[in-house]
């Protein structure tokens, strides 16, 4: 006789998992087509996430007043940069857009009013990413807007209203750099940047350790306020965009939720491609 099959026991494959959130440093939208280390090991952190249903992105490329979300069906690939070779210019990335995340961003926001935009699309901050960690892009993008008039406290409550997300399947991608001063990075004898440098200024060393520090501490409200951390720090984020999608992410860990770095290297002595995965 055969055994039978007790169906009121869930298989722990269908366990609902939560779905990890990313903070990841972007560095060169180059990183879009080059094969180094960076790219490659964004294309092997895809091996163990689980499958997202849709990809919500905060990019450090797209500032605006008020907060907006993408919601249009198919996001253009925008090629917001210049001075670099011809095909970089080529490259698409045509993921379609989601109405119903869009519409459930909308729904969780408390912290601040949300407005559908359907004109900007993926920037290089989202596109350079995706295209190495789901290059077939088969997953839905949205795209949710830095609001430039509002402080760094109020970006991390927006980002608290979003954490239930991640129990929807939705994977939250921040992307910036922690440490991001392109005017003090390393200038060549010939006047070229070359961004490719891997080291650190003492300054920057200073400012990552301490960032590292405090995630880890889960000191997040230090990293909130962090205009107060210091001369190291100052120099770091000499402007927030890029160290705001950082807070998103933390905004969406949970108490004791676990963090793992990845890509932790210096570039042209001003710049850090740090990443993180919470859970």
């Amino acid at each position: 006789m055969k055994n039978k099959v007790d169906k009121s026991k869930k298989d722990p494959k269908d366990k609902t998992q939560r779905m990890p959130a990313l903070f990841i440093g972007h560095g060169s939208p180059m990183n879009a087509v080059e094969d180094n280390e960076f790219s490659r090991h964004w294309q092997k952190l895809v091996k163990s996430l689980p499958k997202p249903k849709a990809i919500l992105c905060i990019s450090a490329h797209w500032q605006t007043w008020g907060t907006l979300v993408t919601a249009m069906e198919q996001p253009r690939t925008i090629h917001d940069f210049g001075g670099f070779p011809p095909e970089l210019y080529r490259v698409q990335y045509p993921a379609v857009g989601s109405t119903w995340l869009a519409g459930e961003i909308r729904k969780s926001i408390t912290a601040s009013e949300i407005s559908f935009d359907l004109d900007w699309g993926l920037d290089h901050g989202c596109w350079s990413v995706l295209r190495r960690m789901f290059p077939a892009a088969d997953l839905p993008v949205v795209q949710i807007s830095l609001d430039y008039t509002r402080a760094a406290k109020e970006h991390f409550a927006i980002g608290r209203d979003l954490a239930h997300l991640r129990d929807k399947d939705i994977l939250i991608l921040g992307s910036g750099n922690m440490v991001h001063n392109i005017g003090l990075v390393e200038v060549q004898g010939n006047g070229f940047r070359d961004y490719n440098q891997p080291f650190g200024f003492p300054w920057a060393i200073e400012a990552s350790n301490l960032f590292k520090k405090l995630i880890d501490a889960e000191q997040h409200e230090k990293l909130v306020d962090y205009h107060s951390l210091g001369d190291a720090v100052r120099l770091a984020i000499p402007s927030a965009e890029h160290f705001l999608p950082l807070l998103y992410v933390l905004a969406v860990r949970e108490k004791g939720e676990k963090v793992t770095y990845f890509n932790n290297k210096f570039l042209a002595g001003a710049m850090t491609m740090t990443s993180l995965r919470v859970g």
